[in-house]
């Protein structure tokens, strides 16, 4: 058995031997690299004249082979490379050639007429012609390359001195013709001398412009021209598809896509803009017969099945789109072309290969993704119109607003429908659906949801309903969207947040719309109240039907509608304001009572719930400040009753004990203030000493009861209301009273290190005592210099500055003490 440990030993010692030994070598090669610039130097220094030194001539030192040749100065780097000065020259030279060509030809050369000029470029064509096919005898076939465009450059040059001899009188036909000759010209050549790769790519460039080029000879309509387009296009696919030559196939296939996109384009361009059905034949004729030969190239290339279903899927949809389309009425064209396309996705289930198969459903999908934004503005017009507090009749507006409802019906089934096709469809050997095939299914159960919610807001608009009928159906379809989001199933989280999203859009749209009337308004409030309510209590008792959130949600708006609702009530009746205050106080009781029900789950009334109904408390506190002080007196005694209860639940406890504590003193002096009293301690400190004794006795039984929630509202009682009628009286006997009474609070909180005396009575000895001393810096400040206090201010930081380190230990000193208070 090998020993582990001897051979780490082993294996260590030799890296360090392996680094000794690198560490050497380097020193060694910088060592050789100074003595050979050593004896470099040495070698070129001249040599010492005869007798010169001690009785003989000094030798130079032998200097071995690897020396000298390491001491040879080294060659200068190639700026250019052969290959890439080679290129440069023949661009240069087959371009001041050609230049050369098109200035013979267009200018006039000496005293030569039109037909010598011609004479003389034909014989220049022809030797250039020649010469290459010799250079690629003898292997030059860059230069034979550069001879050969050049060629073709004179071949096109004499096209045009030809035409300047001729003068055709059909200019289109000649250009036709000559483009014709040029193709079959460039395309001998280019087959006879197989090695220069230029002509024939040349020859697929020519053949480009003769159909097109005739075809505005024979004066063609422009669909014309789109169908000669698109037979040259046909024809490039052919010969890429024949030809398997690099040089060939490449630029015919980029031919194809280019002249025969350019001539679908065109053909769905006039079917698209036809006025009648007629006319749209012709069109979707050309589009079908592209679409034809789209599948025959890829029936003979395989790698082309995906392009060419997305190609002949669109064709299709538009061939059979544009013709229908005036069968119906303008606004539902696009239910026809949804049609389409839903039976151009039912050709995917059909007999084609994979990859053309999804293609196809995928451009299905895309053509009814367009229609659902093509008809979305309608819904959304009905939900704004709603908003702002009218009714939109659907006109005005060039908008498919009759087949609206029709388009999103039937898109809303379709992604369920496939789900569940999902889910019916396992993998082979598997036992269920796959968890991506679950993710999807839940998924379209939200894209259902939202495209069900745009169906249903778009009826108004389409069948023209008043006002009532409005109202009902909107608020039908935000109760349906509440009941989906409370019960989604058990895959349902997307339908869930997409159905409570919803009825949040929808429930605004239908209650603004609803204050037209008061029995709409009532009506519209009274069911959003019961209907939460009734959900939010069912997500409370099937806590794993619905995510958390969304019961969060479902309760919170519970809240907000039942406040909503019972102001409505007396408010819309004519009641005053105090008694709509004392209607909403119900909903914040409501809500207390049941957080502390032994009964109710926390997912019915939770925390979000809980603080949802606390800020309802402030509606009925606005209502009663309008009412009057009284009102809003006996408001926050209320709310501050309602608080106390919240506080007997140990998790509410702190919370509620100091927003009990903070109403009951507001209510105080609300009271106080409208009863004219100038005097608050006769009223507040009989009832802050019971407090402080409940809270003595709650500490002595409860250890870990802070001294906050004991001796807080007491001390805040007694003390606050004190000081403000301390800063608005005259006299002295108040706030002297006040500061002795404060001292002893924060002396009894130093003395047992409670945290709540010594902090409330500190503060408020430290105000009665700046309001007392206030005066008398005023009167100082007038006698004394401005000088004095710059002075002051500076002999301060001085001190400060001596003293910091100490003062930080005294700080770090207080804060341990007061965090061991309690």
């Amino acid at each position: 058995m090998t020993n582990v440990a001897s051979v780490r030993a082993e294996l260590a010692a030799v890296d360090g031997e392996l680094l000794r030994l690198d560490g050497r070598r380097h020193e060694l090669l910088a060592r050789r690299a100074h003595l050979v610039s050593l004896l470099t130097h040495a070698s070129a220094a001249p040599p010492p004249r005869a007798g010169h030194g001690p009785g003989r001539p000094a030798t130079p030192p032998a200097v071995g082979p690897a020396v000298r040749a390491t001491a040879r100065p080294a060659a200068r780097p190639r700026e250019v490379a052969p290959k890439g000065a080679q290129n440069v020259l023949l661009t240069l030279g087959g371009t001041l050639l050609a230049i050369a060509a098109i200035a013979f030809t267009v200018v006039s050369w000496g005293a030569l007429g039109e037909g010598g000029r011609a004479a003389v470029l034909s014989l220049v064509t022809l030797a250039a012609l020649a010469v290459p096919a010799l250079l690629v005898r003898r292997g030059l076939v860059a230069t034979a390359r550069t001879v050969s465009v050049l060629a073709l450059i004179l071949t096109v040059l004499d096209t045009v001195q030809v035409s300047v001899l001729a003068q055709p009188s059909n200019g289109f036909a000649f250009a036709g013709g000559a483009a014709l000759v040029l193709t079959a010209v460039w395309t001998a050549y280019g087959l006879v001398v197989g090695e220069l790769g230029i002509p024939l790519p040349a020859a697929v460039l020519a053949g480009q412009f003769v159909p097109l080029l005739w075809a505005l000879a024979a004066g063609a309509a422009p669909l014309g021209l789109a169908g000669a387009l698109l037979a040259t296009g046909v024809a490039d696919a052919a010969v890429a598809l024949r030809v398997r030559r690099s040089s060939v196939w490449i630029p015919a296939a980029l031919a194809a896509a280019g002249t025969g996109g350019w001539g679908m384009f065109g053909a769905w361009w006039f079917s698209v803009s036809a006025p009648t059905a007629a006319h749209a034949v012709a069109p979707g004729l050309l589009l079908l017969a592209g679409a034809a030969a789209v599948v025959s190239a890829a029936l003979r290339e395989r790698r082309l099945a995906p392009a060419a279903a997305i190609v002949a899927t669109l064709s299709t949809v538009a061939a059979v789109g544009d013709v229908a389309r005036h069968a119906v009425p303008a606004d539902g064209a696009v239910a026809v072309y949804l049609a389409c396309a839903l039976a151009a996705a039912g050709t995917a289930r059909g007999p084609l290969p994979r990859g053309a198969a999804r293609a196809v459903a995928a451009t299905a999908a895309g053509l009814t993704a367009c229609c659902v934004l093509w008809v979305l503005p309608v819904p959304a017009l009905v939900l704004a119109s709603a908003l702002a507090g009218y009714v939109w009749s659907g006109g005005g507006l060039a908008l498919p607003v009759a087949a609206a409802p029709l388009v999103l019906a039937v898109t809303a089934a379709l992604p369920l429908c496939a789900g569940r096709w999902l889910l019916a469809a396992p993998r082979p050997g598997a036992d269920g659906p796959a968890p991506r095939a679950r993710v999807r299914h839940a998924a379209a159960g939200g894209v259902t949801t939202a495209l069900g919610l745009a169906a249903v807001a778009a009826l108004p608009a389409t069948l023209g309903l008043g006002f009532a009928a409005t109202v009902a159906l909107l608020l039908a379809l935000v109760a349906a969207l509440l009941v989906v989001a409370a019960r989604p199933g058990p895959v349902g989280a997307p339908t869930a947040v997409t159905a409570a999203v919803g009825a949040g859009l929808c429930a605004a749209p239908v209650v603004a719309l609803s204050t037209s009337a008061r029995w709409s308004l009532l009506l519209c409030l009274g069911v959003l109240t019961a209907l939460l309510a009734a959900l939010a209590a069912l997500g409370g008792a099937h806590s794993r039907r619905a995510p958390l959130g969304v019961r969060a949600v479902l309760g919170c708006l519970a809240v907000v509608c039942a406040t909503a609702f019972t102001a409505a009530v007396p408010a819309t009746a004519g009641r005053p304001a105090a008694t709509v205050a004392s209607a909403v106080l119900l909903v914040p009781a409501l809500v207390a009572v049941l957080a502390a029900w032994p009964g109710v789950r926390p997912a019915l009334v939770g925390v979000p719930v809980e603080a949802t109904g606390a800020a309802a408390a402030v509606v009925p506190v606005v209502y009663a400040a309008a009412a009057g002080p009284r009102v809003l007196a006996v408001v926050l005694a209320v709310c501050a009753l309602i608080a106390a209860g919240t506080a007997l639940r140990p998790v509410r406890r702190g919370a509620g004990t100091c927003a009990a504590a903070v109403l009951l003193v507001a209510s105080l002096w609300v009271w106080l203030a409208q009863a004219g009293v100038s005097a608050p301690e006769a009223y507040t400190v009989p009832v802050a000493l019971p407090l402080l004794a409940v809270g003595a006795v709650r500490r002595r039984s409860e250890r870990t009861a802070s001294s906050w929630v004991a001796y807080g509202p007491g001390l805040a009682l007694a003390l606050v209301p004190a000081l403000g009628a301390s800063w608005v009286d005259a006299h002295w006997p108040r706030p002297l009273l006040l500061g002795l009474a404060a001292l002893a609070v924060t002396l009894a909180g130093g003395r047992r290190r409670l945290l709540a005396p010594l902090l409330l009575g500190g503060g408020v000895l430290a105000l009665d005592a700046l309001h007392e001393l206030a005066p008398y810096v005023v009167q100082v400040a007038g006698l004394v210099p401005r000088w004095v206090p710059m002075a002051l201010a500076g002999l301060l930081l001085l001190g400060l500055g001596a003293t910091y380190e100490q003062r930080l230990r005294d700080a770090r000193r207080l804060r341990e003490v007061l965090g061991g208070m309690r």
